[in-house]
């Protein structure tokens, strides 16, 4: 554990003078100070070793605590190698004793210069310590230098006063070892591992804490040579576990630190590690928070709770230890140990009784200071169960906490711990209901129905069953296992003839599960429509409401109608239990009927409804119906915020089967916003081999097909859209209210040449759209039918698609910009250009103000061909803002958040996410932070946020 040393200059060159000041017969002494591990000893071997190369003897010894009881210990021992020194017996005088060893030593002292080596004098006898003094005052006229060294580092327990306390400083040569810097530790470890990397090498230095005892230990277990240690790589990192280091000399090194610096001393030591465990794991890198945004607590009072040590003494060691190098200050200015390595060293052989002791100590001076739950939660963590009834409560306090910040993996540990207290079946049945619950949304559905089924075993009142049931259910259903989610759900529905109203929400929910599998679907959906034909209070408010949706989805029900229903059956009293089953059903077909606002409502109002740590079918459902309404609104750039974050990046997808609805519309705001090859490698993400045979594969192989068609493959894009076609007609969904496949599949065989299977597609959807009779849906279906008919009736059908879409809502604003396109083109292709250019012109500008920049390129193109000199300018930049979003930006620029944006300006705060995602595709930017470089582009003349520029007739 010993090595070369480092920065210790200054002692050497102090030795150095003194060893020449003996040598003319001016004696001293000279105080070697510092800390455990500092090297003490080291300098004060290579001292002895000066001294006798200049010719002085040498007489050494090494101070133990075995001895501190026998008087003059440590000087006899000293002067052992005299040879007058073994006649002589201890005396029952001490200063007999005292005065017979200075005669001894002034006798030796006359024959030749003499250097007297002490190491750890401050563990010598007492009588040994003042007889060393009173040399000290008398050796300014012999040839005798005193050399000592004495632990000087600060303790827990207050230790002894020093040896030259009492002595004048014009006695005394005294020397502090400073803790060896950073760049000697640095060449240190170079010189063993010449290859390392600079990480790797600024890691062993916070392991050693600025120990030359540790970092020598340290090197040792890693090898202490290139071709026999460890790869020292970046790559490679240092062991945080001591468990890796071999033969184990770094956690001996730190055991005989502890040990240096007294029972006391270790005990808060280790009980700072133990405390650590709890804290967030990469304190060093500011770019990482506490996940739960709590300020760091003072640990000090947690310590001295857990170890009933003085809070003054500890508050004075964390500083000292901060200064030596062993802590350091996170980002919150909490103290923490250099390295993991050195805390796991710290912790290593320290009983695990001991550690619960700390970790239960802190718990509970935690609860009476009011710190918050989570914190609390962390420390029970690592306790067993048995605890005291308020540990049930703070754990579940924690699971709230850590489902409201989006952390599923904290919230099941916590959980996981709640579970290990005596509980009773009922309490115990909820538990394990979330913790599986939690389990699926960690995407750990094996476990999740392990929990959920095990909560199912167990007594609990009605209500807690129906909602184990449920999730059970659902996460069986998403596995493929739909025969078994039912088999469960009727099961439960059987056990509950005396809660009517329950057994109709379990039946709801089967109903509503069975459309993981066609054929079961078909079977579920023929028995609820003959019974609410017979007895409709069989089937309830939701049941009735998926019928309706039913309805739509097989296009035997037009929008009015099924809206009319759904309004009724939303002013009918209903269970809490069914109501989300009701709200989800009717914002889906609120959004396909495009009562946006209503459905938006709905959406809102269920999903608070919502229990985040309950697993439930319609949870996914309203958020799928969420991105579809702004899907429906053109707001491509909400979709894709929501989706993939604030700066809507793609990155790398992981393969994965069954994609989502919310899959397959952020797929289609990317192919929206021409973010082509991200949208290409996004979908290359999915693996759909073995997919359920669900309405969420044929959304997905719809916008597949979008995609395809974009980059110039109708082929491909024409498969895609046939197969979701042939899925959706082998579930009964003939409605295009669910996908509009045809028309697109019509517009494929137009590129292919296939006019006539284009038009009998197009007329297909047509009639079945009449059916539903909404706008988007009669619109559409009327485009693509004049452009597959083509000529004067062509014609025509393009413009009733437009006058059919301009009085409709705003929201169906692209499909109005499809629609002006088509019959722009269609004017062209008939000669009338003028008119031809005016649709065209009108597409561009509103695609343009719905970010969709395809179709402005597509728009600009047309005007081209058609004659336009100046076809179009994208109302884009600085230029084109509104007063409110630019007010808006500014603030946002200026560090406000939206909430602070929202109370400043009297907003909601979605009307302040609104704007934003609106100034984001005006100024081209993705990332808040860009906000203040694209508002300085308007401080110089600019023409990109122009409005439309009027082409020429």
């Amino acid at each position: 554990m010993s090595g070369p040393l480092r920065a210790r200059d200054g002692a050497h060159a102090l030795i150095a003078a003194e060893i020449e000041r003996a040598r003319s017969g001016a004696g001293g002494l000279v105080v070697l100070r510092g800390a455990t591990g500092t090297g003490r000893t080291t300098v004060l071997e290579a001292a002895a070793g000066h001294a006798a190369e200049s010719g002085l003897r040498v007489l050494r010894v090494r101070c133990s605590p075995e001895d501190t009881a026998v008087p003059f210990a440590a000087v006899r021992q000293l002067l052992a190698p005299v040879p007058e020194f073994t006649d002589t017996a201890p005396d029952a005088d001490d200063r007999a004793d005292a005065a017979g060893l200075w005669r001894l030593l002034c006798s030796y002292a006359a024959e030749r210069p003499l250097l007297l080596a002490v190491d750890d004098v401050h563990l010598a006898d007492e009588p040994s310590r003042h007889w060393l003094r009173e040399a000290a005052r008398r050796i300014d006229r012999l040839a005798v230098l005193i050399v000592v060294t004495e632990r000087s580092q600060y303790d827990i327990e207050p230790r002894p006063a020093g040896l030259t306390q009492p002595l004048s400083r014009s006695l005394v040569r005294a020397h502090t070892l400073a803790p060896l810097s950073e760049r000697a530790a640095a060449d240190l470890v170079r010189e063993a591992f010449p290859t390392a990397g600079p990480q790797w090498t600024a890691a062993c230095v916070r392991a050693a804490a600025g120990s030359p005892l540790l970092l020598h230990a340290l090197l040792d277990d890693l090898g202490g040579a290139p071709q026999d240690g460890l790869p020292a790589t970046d790559e490679s990192p240092l062991p945080e576990s001591c468990a890796a280091l071999y033969p184990g000399s770094y956690p001996a090194a730190v055991s005989w630190w502890l040990h240096s610096a007294g029972p006391a001393t270790a005990e808060v030591a280790r009980c700072l590690a133990a405390l650590e465990e709890t804290w967030i794991p990469d304190p060093t890198d500011p770019a990482v928070d506490d996940p739960s945004g709590r300020a760091a607590s003072d640990p000090v009072h947690l310590l001295s709770e857990a170890t009933g040590a003085d809070p003054v003494r500890i508050t004075g060691w964390l500083t000292a230890m901060t200064r030596l190098g062993l802590l350091r200050p996170d980002v919150t200015g909490r103290p923490r140990y250099a390295h993991p390595l050195l805390r796991d060293a710290v912790l290593t052989g320290w009983p695990e009784t001991s550690r619960q002791a700390a970790h239960r100590a802190a718990a509970q001076a935690m609860l009476r200071r009011g710190e918050r739950a989570e914190a609390i939660a962390r420390h029970l963590l690592l306790v067993p169960g048995g605890e005291p009834a308020w540990a049930l409560r703070v754990l579940r306090d924690a699971v709230t906490v850590a489902v409201h910040d989006s952390r599923p993996h904290d919230a099941v540990g916590y959980l996981r711990r709640a579970l290990d207290e005596p509980l009773p079946d009922a309490v115990r049945q909820r538990l394990l209901t979330e913790l599986g619950s939690l389990h699926y949304a960690s995407a750990d559905a094996p476990a999740a129905i392990a929990r959920l089924a095990e909560a199912q075993h167990l007594a609990a009142e009605p209500r807690s069953r129906v909602r184990t049931a449920v999730a059970l259910g659902t996460a069986l259903a998403a596995r493929g296992e739909v025969h078994t989610a039912l088999e469960v759900l009727h099961r439960t529905q059987g056990q509950l003839s005396g809660h009517p109203d329950l057994a109709r929400t379990v039946q709801t929910a089967a109903a509503l599960l069975a459309d993981e599998d066609p054929a079961t679907r078909q079977q579920v959906y023929r028995w609820l429509c003959e019974t609410a034909e017979h007895s409709p209070e069989r089937v309830g408010t939701a049941g009735q409401a998926l019928l309706v949706r039913y309805a739509a989805t097989a296009a035997l029900i037009s929008a009015r109608e099924a809206m009319a229903r759904i309004r009724d059956l939303l002013a009918q009293p209903t269970d809490p239990l069914a109501e989300p089953f009701l709200l989800g059903t009717a914002a889906a077909v609120a959004q396909w009927a495009d009562e946006l606002d209503e459905a938006d409502r709905l959406v809102e109002q269920g999903l608070a409804g919502q229990r985040p740590v309950l697993l439930h079918p319609m949870r996914h459902a309203l958020l799928s119906t969420r991105a579809d309404i702004a899907a429906s609104r053109g707001d491509a750039a909400g979709l894709l915020t929501a989706y993939f974050g604030a700066d809507t990046t793609v990155g790398p997808v992981e393969s994965r089967s069954g994609p989502s609805n919310r899959d397959a519309t952020a797929l289609l705001a990317l192919v929206h916003t021409s973010r082509l090859e991200e949208a290409q490698r996004f979908a290359a993400g999915f693996d759909l081999r073995g997919t359920a045979e669900n309405f969420e594969l044929n959304r997905f192989l719809y916008a597949r097909g979008v995609l395809r068609v974009t980059v110039g493959d109708p082929t491909g894009a024409l498969h895609d859209f046939l197969e979701c076609g042939r899925r959706q007609s082998a579930r009964g969904e003939a409605s295009p209210v669910v996908t509009p496949w045809r028309t697109a599949a019509a517009q494929c065989r137009l590129a292919l040449g296939g006019g006539p299977d284009a038009v009998t597609l197009a007329a297909e959807e047509l009639r079945l759209a009449r059916t539903w009779n909404t706008p988007r849906t009669v619109g559409r279906a009327l485009r693509v039918l004049g452009a597959a008919t083509g000529g004067r009736r062509g014609l025509e059908l393009a413009e009733e698609a437009v006058a059919t879409l301009r009085p409709a809502s705003a929201a169906t604003g692209m499909e109005l910009v499809r629609a002006l396109l088509a019959q722009g083109r269609q004017l062209h292709v008939a000669g009338e250009r003028t008119r031809a250019r005016d649709c065209l012109r009108e597409a561009a500008e509103l695609a343009d103000g719905k970010g969709a920049v395809g179709m402005v390129t597509l728009a600009g193109q047309a005007l081209r061909q058609s004659g336009a000199r100046n076809p179009v300018l994208s109302r884009t930049g600085p230029g084109a803002l509104t007063d409110s979003e630019r007010r808006i930006a500014e603030l946002a620029a200026d560090g406000l958040t939206n909430t602070e944006i929202a109370d400043l300006l009297h907003l909601a705060r979605r009307t302040v996410e609104t704007h934003l995602t609106s100034t984001y595709r005006k100024l081209r930017i993705r990332r808040r932070a860009e906000l203040v470089e694209a508002l300085d582009r308007d401080r110089s003349p600019d023409t990109s946020g122009t409005a439309l520029d009027g082409a020429s007739g």
